[in-house]
């Protein structure tokens, strides 16, 4: 049976109606090529690779703050002990005097600015959050060789709406417990009961013409922090 065969006679089988009676059995088996049989389940092959970079936290990394940096996000890379000197200075130069802050972000991320923190407990509505000049959030899972950060409203990620209406998301990303080399490492490690938002970049379309606009659908500016140790 050729790939078009088995998909046409899956096909039929799907929209086969299930009610009983010999009509219904006569007809369906008229549909089929005498020399096909039944539209049985045949075993996909699936050997493709997984993967198409090296097995090295460092290159993924690498790899990672590239593609990011292609989709226009800005990236900066510290280690733990500096993350919140580098988000203090982020925020002081963005001009932020507010900051939303999801539930279960690590209180320590934002100890060393003296911007106003707006935590969210679930009221805060698109109205409110369009007057907050930033977001920072974790992430679930980064995605080395398509440049996409995964979220999961996880703890430190918070809700949908938070990172789709502030003009100025600033995600941490740590490496290399979070970060994957490809879209089939990925999903494995993510919950598919969860709401997922994968961002690839800050949020931008093209019209016709080919002329570029960022933060239609979401922020303006997506800067990410490669947080490494």
């Amino acid at each position: 049976m050729t790939a078009r065969e088995l998909m046409l006679a899956r096909i039929r089988a799907a929209l086969a109606d299930p009610g009983p009676g010999p009509d219904r059995d006569q007809d369906r088996d008229q549909d089929r090529a005498p020399d096909r049989g039944p539209a049985a389940e045949e075993p996909v092959a699936r050997d493709y690779l997984r993967t198409h970079s090296p097995d090295d936290p460092a290159a993924l990394l690498d790899l990672l703050h590239h593609n990011l940096a292609d989709y226009r996000a800005r990236v900066h890379r510290c280690t733990e002990a500096e993350l919140p000197g580098v988000l203090a200075r982020l925020l002081a130069e963005r001009g932020s005097r507010t900051v939303a802050v999801p539930p279960g972000l690590p209180p320590g991320w934002l100890s060393a600015t003296a911007v106003t923190a707006v935590p969210d407990d679930g009221t805060l509505t698109a109205a409110r959050l369009d007057a907050v000049d930033s977001v920072v959030t974790g992430c679930a899972l980064a995605i080395a060789e398509t440049g996409t950060i995964v979220l999961d409203a996880g703890p430190g990620q918070g809700r949908r709406l938070l990172t789709l209406v502030p003009d100025h998301h600033l995600c941490v990303v740590r490496a290399p417990g979070q970060v994957v080399a490809s879209v089939p490492l990925a999903l494995p490690r993510l919950d598919p009961a969860r709401p997922q938002t994968w961002i690839s970049g800050p949020s931008a379309t093209s019209d016709i013409e080919l002329d570029r606009v960022e933060g239609v659908h979401g922020p303006r500016t997506l800067e990410v922090l490669l947080v490494e140790g």
